[in-house]
């Protein structure tokens, strides 16, 4: 759809109504994005409005990807970075009445799926956010400041799940009961990640967050992958926050929001091609504790999201849209159903990690 913005926005970055045509674009819940179509030359641009309710401090995206471009435009200027094009003052971001805005150059000949239809997409995907970190190994991640701090911290989600079972009511219990179980059995899985949190190659790396499929671009012709984007939660992490996210979203045909939860499953052949696309790039980098990890990086996240709705819907359904009253219970019991997938193939999936290593 075509719409109008505020005009300081694109007088920001040196356009005005009038030399633009604005187009809303998009699938994700977090940000508006658009598409500027200068009316005088070919070249396209991304703008988007950075949704300070989940980003409090725009200013460390900002700070963060300029950190990440100019080290890859020293050791890696091949490699395709989409960096924030600067407003006409020189800011990588506009701030217009309380609002922020940052644009990006569009890729032309891609595209991003929002959902996967074949295996050689998961491995283009994986092996292109394996990349980013390869080609980042060497770069200091403790400069990088979090975007959103504790976003993939299990243990932070395991209090907020507990403070939310204490005050929440027995009805909602009683609904949930099932899954608070669940929630409290796998509490061994934060157990288990803080007994390898101190060991010395564990390191911090420079992690995405966020490896879902729309967030590749593809060429639109070969499907081959091209780069990263949304780079938004860029910020130091342990890798099994992309790897295990990976596992997630691409396992499965359906999303979180499936309720039939038979056809909650696991597509091993896409487990196979995330895997060799993944190692790929990161074979030779991962430790050998990072390796031992693989496995369960699917584990730790499918466990958090889990935890994560639980815990929204104990709240009240505060944080995720829901479209009827009990969705966030009900994508809880999807991400456990996926777990119980994960253990259930477990032998299997760790013979296709030990040959691809």
């Amino acid at each position: 759809m075509e719409l109008n913005l505020d005009a300081e926005v694109l007088q920001a970055f040196g356009y005005t109504k009038e030399n633009i045509k604005i187009t809303q674009i998009g699938s994700g819940l977090i940000n508006r994005t658009y598409l500027l179509s200068p009316l005088s030359a070919d070249k396209k641009y991304i703008l988007q409005n950075i949704n300070t309710s989940v980003f409090k401090n725009p200013a460390s995206i900002a700070n963060n990807l300029k950190a990440i471009s100019d080290y890859l435009a020293q050791h890696h200027p091949e490699y395709l970075f989409i960096k924030p094009v600067p407003t006409i003052n020189g800011e990588q971001m506009a701030e217009v009445n309380s609002e922020y805005w940052r644009m990006l150059p569009f890729v032309p000949d891609t595209v991003s799926l929002d959902v996967l239809s074949e295996p050689c997409q998961a491995f283009e995907a994986a092996k292109q956010f394996g990349k980013l970190s390869r080609l980042l190994n060497n770069f200091n991640a403790a400069i990088l400041e979090p975007t959103i701090p504790g976003f993939h911290d299990l243990g932070l989600r395991f209090e907020q799940f507990i403070l939310a079972l204490n005050a929440t009511s027995e009805a909602q219990k009683e609904k949930a009961k099932v899954q608070i179980d669940d929630a409290l059995e796998h509490k061994y899985i934060l157990e288990y990640f803080k007994s390898y949190s101190h060991r010395t190659d564990f390191p911090d790396r420079v992690m995405h967050h966020d490896t879902k499929i729309s967030n590749v671009l593809l060429n639109s012709d070969t499907f081959e992958g091209v780069c990263v984007i949304d780079l938004d939660t860029i910020m130091p992490g342990k890798f099994i926050s992309d790897l295990g996210d990976m596992m997630r979203t691409y396992l499965c045909a359906f999303s979180e929001n499936e309720t039939d939860l038979a056809k909650v499953k696991i597509r091993l052949p896409y487990f196979e091609a995330m895997i060799k696309g993944y190692l790929s790039e990161m074979k030779n980098i991962l430790t050998e504790t990072e390796k031992e990890l693989i496995l369960f990086s699917g584990k730790y996240i499918i466990y958090m999201q889990a935890l994560r709705f639980l815990t929204d819907f104990l709240n009240g359904d505060i944080y995720y849209p829901i479209a009827y009253p009990t969705q966030n219970l009900d994508r809880a019991k999807n991400q456990f159903k996926l777990l119980s997938e994960l253990y259930g193939n477990e032998k299997e999936l760790q013979g296709i990690i030990d040959e691809c290593l």
